[in-house]
């Protein structure tokens, strides 16, 4: 990982396979859950459902008394700020695997993030990729956990040119 001096930061762009290690930790940007997400997702995929679309449902008849992302947009949401991270940018070939559990909902107006964690990690028959195991803990900025995802992503390795 490169540390750019003039931003302060460390850049995680686009990091090969060989960049990797167990026990790596990285967590990403956060995200506020927006009315115009769940609108959005909800006619995208077309679920819909009072559940989502209906606020006097959500708060009269459902299990939380209040409005709620879908669990399939929490993943999505969740993907969506892994890939920002840059990480992969450029790297990543495929998310092969997902495994995803919802333990609290994401409510409206939450602010979340994913703390992504590398747990396993093994090269593959062809040079050009390695397979990554990743466990990434969906959390809202209060520390509650709102999902546990594992995910097995193929990245590429360092052009054989490159290599040292």
């Amino acid at each position: 990982m490169k540390f750019n001096e003039e931003l302060g930061l460390y850049q995680n762009h686009g990091r090969y396979f060989e960049d990797f290690e167990v026990g790596d930790r990285f967590r990403t940007a956060s995200k506020t859950l927006y009315e115009a997400d769940i609108v959005n997702f909800i006619g995208v995929a077309g679920i819909h459902e009072e559940l989502y679309t209906n606020v006097e449902y959500a708060e009269s008849k459902t299990l939380f008394k209040r409005r709620f992302a879908p669990g399939p947009l929490t993943f999505v949401l969740a993907e969506g700020l892994a890939i920002q991270s840059l990480l992969f940018e450029k790297t990543g070939m495929a998310l092969l695997e997902t495994n995803v559990r919802f333990v609290n909902p994401l409510f409206l107006g939450d602010t979340f993030y994913v703390d992504m964690e590398v747990t396993g990690k093994r090269e593959t028959s062809k040079p050009d990729r390695g397979i990554l195991k990743f466990v990434h803990h969906v959390e809202k900025t209060d520390g509650t956990r709102v999902a546990v995802i594992t995910k097995t992503r193929m990245v590429r390795t360092r052009p054989a040119e490159s290599r040292s």
